[in-house]
């Protein structure tokens, strides 16, 4: 076994630049600290893609889990029959405590809120004309807590659950892919413009959108539990776009006219991918496409106007109509270190690993995702360079289950640390938003991830109880940086 110094020394390939300021790390006062949630992940459940899902999955016994750590079985959801019908439909409670949640997050320093809107909950039926009232009432409830204590609200409108209806067959067509897709997402932005457009100012249009199309369409592990190659999900593709253009749009067209503020993006999830075997020209290779095809080509098309995939055997190039340009800000979703193994007999299909067996003291999460802190500053610094805009880290955080929450402790400081290096080396990161409040369900993972800064114990009436993370989290944002002494105490824990 290697160590990780001996295997890269990441600080190595930027020698000139100047290293974290660990003395002298103040972010502006007017930076955005918060945590995120999604509506699927606690809210009651609604009639939702997810949730057929969720039920099919309980109804056919696909509650086991493949052997790896973090590896779902298609059509399954992790050990979702370890917890009882009732936590099933509520998830964490938040339709009924959502204010002790936000009173929660405001003790603890949290000035914004990363929330989605539920498209299925306003509009639970494919003959819905308007927005069912009692949903639209819900929002505002959540909203009037939040100005309550004086917390941003930081709103996604599409993060990965659409209604159930919308994957009714229409000239055998489903989901985005059918041809009236866009004029009924149109129509749902519009409902929440006019419900909601004079209260929200910070908008995410698309959660991951290739996270989306990768575990739906590719892996066949999210709805619709498709399992196409790349060239079979390029609608799909260009129908996100066409999204989130319709989208930026209606939302910049509404604040003109109510001569308001709005910043609009879209969230994107982010890794560093290295190769497996750094002796292997064909690894390194592979790990540049892997990465161009997950994080960039998306993003280059918004930027440009003109959809391009990398890693197709055909040459794809399609101009969108309206979408050039189409991103005040870039939201960045960052979990890590993924590694790129490839072969002369696969190259168009490398292997991913989560972690690097060689490497035996990287730090992993309990789904076995190498923790990586100075991906987050390289993945900043290359954003910046590439599109010029301001920058939220809109996802940042790690499944820890340990009860001394050391982990996701050492995780937010080394984190944030990096982030301010890539402030200092001239990045305009305007917020970071820890991903999650509380502990939640996690898409195919059930409810075995735990990602929260709050505990959640889902069989006591879904007690909350902060962690020292929670707490770790609170000294930060008070001192608007990581702090010799914060890093001080974290050590002698």
């Amino acid at each position: 076994m290697i160590s990780r110094r001996t295997l890269i020394d990441p600080r190595r390939k930027l020698p000139n630049l100047q290293q974290s300021s660990k003395h002298n790390a103040r972010f502006d006062h007017d930076f955005l600290w918060g945590a995120a949630s999604a509506s699927q992940h606690v809210e009651h459940q609604q009639p939702s893609d997810w949730t057929t899902f969720e039920r099919q999955a309980i109804n056919l016994g696909n509650t086991s889990t493949d052997t790896r750590p973090g590896y779902a079985l298609p059509g399954h959801i992790n050990s979702l029959d370890s917890v009882s019908a009732n936590v099933r439909l509520k998830k964490t409670n938040f339709d009924f405590v959502f204010d002790e949640d936000f009173s929660l997050a405001s003790k603890l320093g949290h000035n914004t809120h990363r929330f989605s809107i539920c498209w299925a909950r306003l509009f639970p039926t494919r003959d819905s004309i308007t927005p069912a009232p009692e949903a639209i009432k819900f929002y505002h409830d959540i909203l009037d807590s939040l100005e309550k204590y004086r917390i941003t609200p930081f709103v996604t409108l599409f993060h990965f659950s659409s209604p159930h209806w919308f994957w009714d067959e229409t000239d055998g067509k489903r989901g985005w892919e059918r041809e009236d897709a866009i004029e009924h997402f149109e129509k749902f932005v519009h409902s929440v413009l006019d419900a909601y457009g004079d209260r929200i100012t910070h908008w995410t249009t698309l959660n991951e959108p290739m996270t989306y199309i990768y575990n739906g369409y590719m892996q066949g592990i999210f709805p619709p539990l498709e399992k196409r190659d790349i060239n079979g999900v390029v609608t799909v593709i260009e129908q996100l776009l066409k999204a989130h253009a319709v989208a930026y749009k209606l939302i910049h067209d509404h604040a003109n006219r109510k001569n308001l503020s709005a910043k609009v993006g879209i969230a994107k999830h982010t890794r560093t991918f290295q190769a497996l075997r750094i002796w292997a020209p064909l690894d390194t290779i592979s790990s540049k496409a892997v990465e161009q095809a997950f994080i960039w080509d998306f993003m280059d098309a918004i930027n440009t106007g003109i959809l391009k995939i990398t890693n197709t055997n055909t040459n794809i190039k399609k101009n969108i109509a309206g979408l050039a340009g189409t991103q005040d800000y870039i939201g960045i979703n960052f979990y890590g270190r993924f590694y790129v193994k490839s072969s002369l007999l696969n190259i168009s299909q490398p292997e991913i690993h989560f972690y690097n067996p060689k490497i035996s003291d990287e730090t992993r999460s309990d789904l076995d995702w190498a923790v990586y802190p100075r991906g987050l500053y390289e993945i900043l610094l290359a954003t910046h360079k590439r599109y010029k805009v301001p920058i939220y880290v809109l996802e940042n955080g790690l499944a820890d289950r340990e009860a001394d929450d050391l982990r996701r402790q050492n995780f937010l400081v080394d984190h944030i640390d990096q982030m301010w290096l890539a402030k200092e080396n001239g990045v305009d990161v305007r917020g970071y938003i820890h991903w999650s409040l509380t502990d939640n369900f996690e898409w195919a993972e059930g409810f075995t991830a735990r990602f929260g800064l709050i505990g959640i114990e889902y069989e006591n009436n879904f007690k909350r109880t902060p962690k020292p993370s929670a707490a770790l989290y609170h000294q930060i944002i008070k001192d608007r940086g990581v702090t010799p002494q914060t890093r001080y105490r974290l050590k002698r824990i």
